[in-house]
């Protein structure tokens, strides 16, 4: 056996991972260098708090709260954790200031910027009371803008993910991004269900991932049980990007489990086109009435149970969603799966030797 064998043999698979993952962990003050991603009425306190408590991180989601709600939140997820976790917040919300000042007042240590290109107005704000800012950088040119604007870390996020997505694979992503950026830590999202992938990641040169779709089934998430079996049944090919109809007519793609409500919307959006065309709407009145066709549509389906006209919001690796577990056995099995796979490695090396 050769003296780099040796080596790579002599450190447990463990200790590996936590050197691969090490500047996420000093980043995110975790154990694990694993984000809860950000789902609307879905990670809140119970959710949130667990993932930390295990040794993650959560994210509350923060959506359309107002100023007053958000602040209730946060006080109710630390009176539930004494761990670190961060807040998501949208750019596009009209109070972003506000919110922005309710988690500094509160001690957020983190903050997850999301929903567009934050100004570097809102990221010095932040800073300058002392939180971390992350930022979502979905192309190069973007993630490099970023990086020059402050922020502390990046995650990039491929079409594989749940919600609202865009037109760039996770593995695509990660290649054009990860040799490039080496300033801040980055973060690897979209289509992560197992823990040798998240190897793959870091030793692409990942500081760590986030995982949505995975916790959506914890036993401490506080979504409807109807959704939750949605979840349980599906399979990777289920979870499909919104279609849109009409270049004139642009939609956001939105990955979601079809149901009733994805077959309902290519509908909606030709009776909108056929108004139009005929006069009876705007062009502005048009979109505007397309737009709405999924208003409350996410509430109804994680609060209320409505799995067939409400968005059932999922990535990708929900086929690797098979039973509701503890968020501390889910992360126990992300692990367990990472150490395996690099354990595997330095057998297999050492056997070569």
């Amino acid at each position: 056996m050769t003296a780099a064998a040796t080596a790579v043999t002599s450190v447990s698979g463990r200790t590996q991972l936590d050197q691969l993952w090490q500047r996420g962990r000093d980043l995110l003050g975790t154990e694990l260098a694993i984000l809860g991603g950000a789902m609307t009425w879905v990670s809140e306190r119970q959710l949130v708090s667990a993932i930390s408590n295990a040794g993650g991180f959560g994210v509350l989601a923060c959506g359309s709260m107002t100023p007053a709600l958000l602040e209730a939140e946060i006080r109710a997820t630390q009176a539930l954790t004494s761990k670190p976790f961060g807040v998501n917040l949208i750019v596009m919300h009209p109070a972003l200031v506000e919110l922005a000042d309710v988690c500094l007042q509160t001690g957020v240590t983190h903050v997850v910027l999301a929903g567009g290109l934050p100004s570097s107005q809102i990221i010095k704000q932040l800073k300058a009371g002392g939180a971390k800012v992350l930022a979502f950088a979905p192309a190069p040119v973007i993630a490099r803008r970023l990086v020059k604007s402050g922020v502390d870390g990046l995650i990039i996020e491929g079409m594989e993910a749940g919600g609202h997505i865009g037109p760039v694979s996770t593995s695509v992503l990660a290649q054009e991004i990860l040799p490039l950026i080496t300033d801040v830590p980055v973060f690897v999202a979209g289509g992560i269900g197992r823990g040798e992938a998240i190897v793959s990641y870091l030793e692409m040169g990942a500081a760590g991932v986030q995982l949505g779709t995975r916790f959506v089934c914890a036993t401490e998430c506080v979504a409807h049980p109807r959704f939750k079996q949605a979840f349980l049944k599906a399979e990777a090919r289920d979870a499909m990007p919104s279609i849109q109809v009409d270049q004139r007519f642009p939609v956001i793609p939105v990955r979601a489990i079809v149901n009733d409500a994805s077959r309902a919307f290519a509908d909606a959006q030709r009776a909108a086109i056929a108004k139009f065309e005929s006069g009876e709407l705007s062009l502005k009145d048009a979109q505007l009435q397309i737009e709405h066709f999924w208003a409350g549509a996410l509430r109804r389906a994680v609060v209320d149970g409505d799995v067939e006209t409400g968005s059932l919001m999922a990535g990708q690796s929900v086929g690797m969603v098979t039973r509701e577990q503890p968020t501390a056995e889910i992360l126990s099995d992300l692990v367990t799966q990472a150490v395996t796979a690099l354990e595997a490695r330095a057998a297999r090396a050492s056997a070569a030797a």
